[in-house]
């Protein structure tokens, strides 16, 4: 029997837990959740020299293989001290980034024995069928591809070619810099990607491809080294990339299966062919495509669709960008073209693929030839729109121009006089809000704002345009 003093004490102590309680339930309960372990391992305690001399090749790939890729690990940096890492082919597994520090160079060999014997692998760096992989850490993967130069050419270099080896054919049988193959999250970010023998960064069956802050440099005069092509992929994102480089800097392509959902903002091109081109490889669907806030500068062709195989394109659009185009030699495709949509199928036994819902919005441009358009019978451009556009026609270097370029395959080239926009088998072409302008350049006959033969292009809008001469300075 409890006498009345302990009653009170249990009374109180449970009055005391009771508040106790009841604070705690009105306070949210944070939880923390652990964040998944990363792990980080540097080549140099695998046995990497770095002295850009002897083949690192062997711990470099020793320490990828020594990552620990079972949970609760989620990332393993493999981290590139500095130093010059001649290698020959590496190959990245699932949760690998390579961490290339700042002032590292990671060097592609130049020996055919330095890569796979099939030519669809001969990369520097090649991820294959992985997952949550990458590169990072400000540094650089260096292709030597001033190696692969056979006789140095101001107007376009001639390569080496392996193809005496029967792996592929012709002079672009060389090997690329990057590849992610069949990936899934490719992440490449704060790194400089230079001197690629072909190819720079390829993106073949990928999906969920981040790329951002990537310098991409590649000499001038050497052909098919572009900038980055994106093959058969979805959903890639392309941010504050700055790309310098002799071929096309960003391409899109299709060889054996679709492409959507590409983004590409922020960023800075030059080159002596396309900045921005869809095709010439083009056998399946483009679509949902956004290219937007972009500075082109000193190319020979600037914003490119070049559909040769029957692949139709859809919902694409440009927007917010500067254009500068000039002529270079005519070896490279391009004549200073700053908008150029084409369709004609690449030869008599290939099929026509169609353009439509293209859209060029905020763009202006300064460049020495002008707009090109063109459709082919069964495969019309339809449905495109130019608003708000200023277009400035001038000449300021002394190559020939009254040439049309319909290369690869079609026509070839073709004389023609120049004209602010040449059209051909459309139907459908909303302009609103265009400005061009003419230079009083004397042996250019820019004396046709549009070009066209109503037999082939139908339903033109036409709201707020102008064209008007100025004069040239000297």
């Amino acid at each position: 029997m409890t006498t009345p003093l302990l009653q009170i004490i249990i009374l109180l102590i449970l009055s005391l837990l009771l508040q106790s309680l009841a604070s705690k339930s009105a306070t949210p309960t944070r939880i923390q959740l652990p964040h998944p372990p990363r792990t980080a391992l540097s080549v140099t305690d695998f046995g990497a020299i770095g002295d850009g001399i002897h083949y690192d090749t062997e711990a470099i790939q020793s320490t990828i293989n020594s990552c620990p890729t079972s949970p609760p690990i989620k990332t393993c940096h493999v981290s590139f001290p500095p130093g010059i890492y001649l290698t020959a082919t590496i190959h990245l597994k699932s949760n690998v980034v390579l961490n290339i520090q700042e002032g590292a160079t990671l060097l592609g060999g130049t020996k055919l024995e330095d890569y796979p014997k099939e030519f669809n692998r001969w990369y520097v760096v090649l991820a294959e069928n992985v997952r949550d992989v990458g590169i990072t850490g400000g540094g650089v993967v260096d292709g030597q591809g001033l190696k692969f130069v056979k006789r140095f050419d101001e107007r376009k270099n001639v390569m080496v070619s392996w193809n005496s080896t029967g792996a592929c054919l012709g002079d672009e049988c060389r090997p690329r810099l990057v590849g992610f193959i069949g990936c899934t999250n490719v992440k490449v970010w704060n790194v400089m990607l230079s001197e690629p023998a072909y190819w720079c960064l390829h993106i073949v069956q990928c999906r969920n491809t981040y790329i951002y802050d990537v310098s991409i440099y590649g000499d001038f005069n050497s052909p098919n080294n572009d900038g980055i092509d994106i093959e058969d992929s979805n959903n890639t994102l392309i941010t504050r990339c700055h790309i310098n480089t002799g071929d096309d800097a960003i391409c899109p392509k299709t060889y054996t299966g679709p492409l959507y959902n590409l983004t590409v903002t922020d960023c800075w091109i030059r080159t002596k062919s396309s900045a921005i081109k869809l095709g010439s490889a083009s056998w399946f669907e483009f679509k949902g495509l956004v290219f937007d806030n972009i500075s082109i500068v000193d190319s020979h062709r600037g914003l490119g669709l070049q559909i040769r195989d029957g692949g139709n394109v859809s919902d694409v659009t440009f927007s917010n960008i500067n254009i500068s185009t000039r002529y270079y030699d005519p070896s490279w495709w391009g004549r200073a073209e700053p908008i150029y949509v084409t369709t004609c199928p690449r030869h008599s036994c290939s099929k026509e693929g169609s353009i439509s819902n293209l859209q060029f919005i905020n763009i202006t441009a300064k460049s020495e030839n002008g707009v090109f358009l063109s459709g082919s019978k069964g495969g019309l451009l339809s449905n495109l729109r130019f608003i708000n556009m200023n277009l400035t026609y001038s000449r300021w270097t002394d190559y020939t121009g009254g040439l049309v370029d319909y290369r690869p395959g079609c026509q070839g080239l073709v004389n023609h006089s120049a004209a602010g926009i040449i059209m051909e088998h459309i139907e459908g072409f909303e302009i609103e809000n265009v400005n061009m302008r003419w230079s009083d350049y004397q042996n250019e006959l820019w004396d046709n704002p549009l070009d066209f033969r109503p037999s082939t292009v139908n339903n033109i809008s036409l709201r707020n345009f102008h064209s008007a001469l100025y004069k040239q300075m000297k």
